[in-house]
């Protein structure tokens, strides 16, 4: 069976076909085929995957996500974050990383947040003078800090899959997504000093409290939520629901840019983006599943525990394995196939769950920009108009960070385990 599986997967990816489908055909083929099991585990299973109450966060966020986006929190956030940094030489390329740090609290998604702060950002930065290539890869990156920053669905699945609390996954996602976003802040400013990008003129104290306060709701939203799920007020799934409720009311009665009219577009957004991750969730957990009734994921495991006892040796394997993983599927499969089969090394080696979970969510973010699954790269390719390959080299720089970051998080555990 697991040759069927293996062999139909990758001649299907090979062909460029949605990973949604890849995952469910190569079950499917294997179960047709080997007949080891009956026909009906295929709805089984792929009912049980989304028959799950923490799940149920995730159109929760995504509806929150979408009435923000639409609410006119990006310009506002845009504002407040060109107060703080407008008399630094590239002004703008800072108000991008910025601008991700704070949206990546809001919406949860790292290729929302690409898509609201590029579709703003780069031409406005194409209008000063900035190269476009590195523009394009600021806001794919910028954007991308969604996935690590809480609330973050790809931290959601992970603590489903993996029986983590939600909560300590979405505090100590805080620590790296920052210092992701400083990172960027040093890039920014070394790469304007080198081409002297303009600043955009200091702000007098006054106009700074003035867009703070246009701002301030938008910047409640992931205070709100996260000290609501630590203190017990609510759990994730309430917490997505308190998010949409509070992103409603923001949009509609405080900035008023939510009319009726948009309800219905908003939500069938809502329900289209649920709908994909559902289905990806589905034939992904069917597919896990395959691999555990062949004991595949232990022999990976036995194979890793064979090679070496060391265990930062350990931890440079499973970051390679989860980066080149990355490179070829959406956080959310990779999440459900890897962490049943990568968990257990993790704790055979003493690694904490916490902490494993935000490696993965790292990893699985830089695979995120980068080829060829790169969702986040082609949003800001088509948005700025740059080529894959050139804006591919472009992103050099923010690999670097983001791997940098990693390499902390990876052999720091303190970073991420504070939270317990």
């Amino acid at each position: 069976m697991a040759t069927v599986l293996f062999v139909t997967f990758f001649a299907l990816v090979l062909l460029g076909v949605p990973v949604a489908f890849v995952l469910g055909i190569a079950s499917l083929a294997a179960i047709v085929f080997v007949g080891d099991y009956p026909l009906k585990i295929v709805t089984q299973r792929i009912f049980a995957a989304t028959d799950s109450f923490p799940l149920m966060a995730i159109p929760l966020f995504m509806l929150a996500g979408s009435l923000m986006n639409n609410g006119g929190i990006t310009s506002r956030i845009i504002d407040f974050a060109l107060s703080l940094v407008g008399n630094i030489r590239g002004s703008l390329a800072h108000v991008v990383s910025i601008s991700g740090i704070i949206m990546g609290g809001i919406s949860g998604s790292g290729v929302a947040d690409t898509a609201a702060i590029g579709s703003i950002m780069v031409p406005e930065m194409t209008k000063r003078g900035y190269d476009r290539t590195f523009s394009a890869a600021l806001v794919a990156s910028a954007g991308s800090i969604g996935l690590i920053i809480p609330p973050s669905i790809a931290m959601i699945i992970f603590g489903v899959t993996a029986q983590t609390s939600i909560g300590d996954l979405f505090l100590a996602g805080i620590i790296p997504g920052v210092l992701i976003g400083l990172g960027f802040l040093i890039v920014s400013y070394m790469v304007a000093r080198k081409n002297n990008y303009p600043t955009e003129g200091k702000m007098t104290w006054d106009e700074r409290v003035r867009r703070f306060k246009n701002a301030i709701w938008a910047l409640l939203m992931p205070v709100i939520i996260i000290v609501g799920i630590r203190g017990g007020v609510f759990t994730p799934t309430e917490g997505g629901a308190v998010a949409a409720v509070y992103a409603f009311l923001v949009g509609k009665f405080v900035y008023r840019e939510i009319k009726w009219s948009k309800i219905p577009d908003i939500l069938a957004e809502s329900v289209i983006n649920t709908a994909v991750i559902s289905f990806i969730i589905g034939t992904t957990s069917l597919f896990s599943w395959l691999l555990a009734s062949e004991q595949i994921p232990q022999a990976i495991t036995e194979s890793l525990l064979g090679l070496t006892n060391d265990k930062n040796t350990l931890l440079l394997l499973i970051n390679i394995i989860l980066l080149i993983v990355g490179m070829f599927l959406d956080s959310g499969p990779a999440i459900i196939l890897l962490t049943p089969v990568l968990a257990p090394v993790a704790t055979s080696l003493g690694v904490d769950m916490v902490q494993f979970g935000l490696i993965m969510v790292v990893n699985l973010t830089i695979g995120l920009l980068t080829p060829p699954v790169g969702t986040a790269l082609y949003v800001s390719s088509n948005i700025s108009g740059v080529p894959l390959g050139t804006l591919s080299r472009g992103m050099l720089k923010f690999w670097a960070v983001m791997i940098f970051v990693l390499a902390l998080i990876t052999y720091i555990p303190a970073l991420t385990t504070w939270v317990h």
